[in-house]
């Protein structure tokens, strides 16, 4: 078996006891984000699963959306990166 040699940890464990592992992230070049995959994105980076700057590259994001994206899953939790919420939210 062969694994390709990848900077940082393969998988870490999230604060519920879950493992999340590279293969929970989205695909590289993803262009329909859903909730769920810009939560995994950001507990991948907040976790250290991925670097900023990695994750950037990868999905072809800008600064300031993942920073709005971090923003709203500190401020109000992973339902505020719904597209239906985010206009609620944003007003707070």
């Amino acid at each position: 078996m062969y694994l390709r040699k990848i900077d940082g940890p393969r998988s870490v464990r999230l604060p519920d006891g879950t493992v999340m592992t590279r293969a929970d992230l989205p695909p590289q070049g993803t262009v329909r984000w859903v909730a769920s995959r810009k939560a995994a994105v950001v507990k991948a980076v907040n976790h250290g699963l991925l670097a900023r700057e990695s994750a950037l590259t990868m999905y072809g994001l800008s600064d300031e959306e993942f920073a709005e994206w971090e923003r709203a899953v500190k401020s109000f939790g992973e339902a505020a990166l719904r597209t239906t919420a985010l206009q609620k939210y944003r007003q707070l």
